[in-house]
């Protein structure tokens, strides 16, 4: 009679650390990278609006007409990202704003960057309550507030390093007879191209498409995250809440594929 051995218990904590630093400086980097290309036109002043002959009027509705186009944009862009996914969408969101940051460096007149200005605002909509929910198909309740914490600790640091870089870019590159603020918006959108394909290869929409995970990890995490149980308990028709069900809290959700204190748990039926 062969003897069979127990499997191993997961360590959450060593789980939880390792899904983290798969995700949380990826998306941290992301998010300074938003912020760079949201505030760069306040230092562009600087330059642009003895370029562009804009007033202080003018500039004051192309800096704010970004956020026509965020709010009228967010919760229609957090519709297709449930959709086609968070990796894909993220990655379009970068993408598109990246290339629409690039053209704002092109700009002649004030016509041209209220267009532009709009057009990063709808592109850019989206980005941070994506990842919100994003994270939410990764991190339990309890390790929530702490992973979210420290995502938004990018903001501070975005401001830390966008004011220096900034202003260096446009004192200092003046490549072709560009002027500085132009190559700046280059510069800077750049970085949200780059970090759009990165976001397509390297993030992985659920703990079941994991393939850096072990297959146990996998077991042991697939659908635990609070993300997963509350579609699941909000009666979700396509990843959406069906109307006129309520959810029960958390706490008391069902965690629907097994437990990390013990290796392939039943699935209850």
């Amino acid at each position: 009679m062969q003897a069979t051995q127990a499997a191993r218990p997961i360590d959450e904590r060593v789980l939880v650390r390792k899904i983290a630093w798969r995700i949380i400086p990826f998306v941290f980097i992301l998010y300074i990278i938003s912020y760079l290309d949201r505030a760069n036109i306040g230092y562009a002043a600087l330059q642009m609006n003895r370029e562009l002959a804009l007033t202080s009027e003018a500039f004051g509705f192309a800096a704010g007409i970004f956020f026509i186009g965020y709010f009228l944009f967010e919760v229609p862009s957090n519709v297709m990202l449930n959709k086609h996914g968070a990796r894909v969408w993220i990655a379009r969101i970068l993408v598109t704003w990246g290339i629409i940051s690039i053209i704002s460096a092109f700009v002649h007149n004030a016509t041209q960057l209220y267009v532009l200005r709009f057009l990063l605002g709808v592109a850019e909509a989206g980005f941070f309550p994506g990842i919100i929910v994003y994270l939410t198909y990764w991190f339990r309740a309890k390790e929530l507030a702490t992973t979210v914490a420290l995502f938004t600790a990018a903001i501070p640091v975005s401001y830390i390093i966008g004011a220096p870089l900034s202003t260096w870019i446009m004192d200092n590159v003046h490549w072709m007879n560009w002027s500085g603020w132009r190559w700046m918006l280059v510069l800077e959108g750049a970085p949200a191209l780059i970090g759009g394909i990165m976001c397509f290869l390297y993030l992985t929409d659920r703990p079941a498409d994991a393939k850096w995970l072990k297959p146990d990890e996998r077991d042991c995490w697939n659908g635990t995250p609070i993300g997963e149980i509350v579609l699941d308990e909000l009666g979700a028709e396509d990843g959406f809440p069906v109307l006129g069900t309520q959810p029960r809290s958390a706490s008391s959700a069902r965690l629907p594929l097994g437990s990390c204190s013990g290796h392939h748990a039943a699935r209850p039926d």
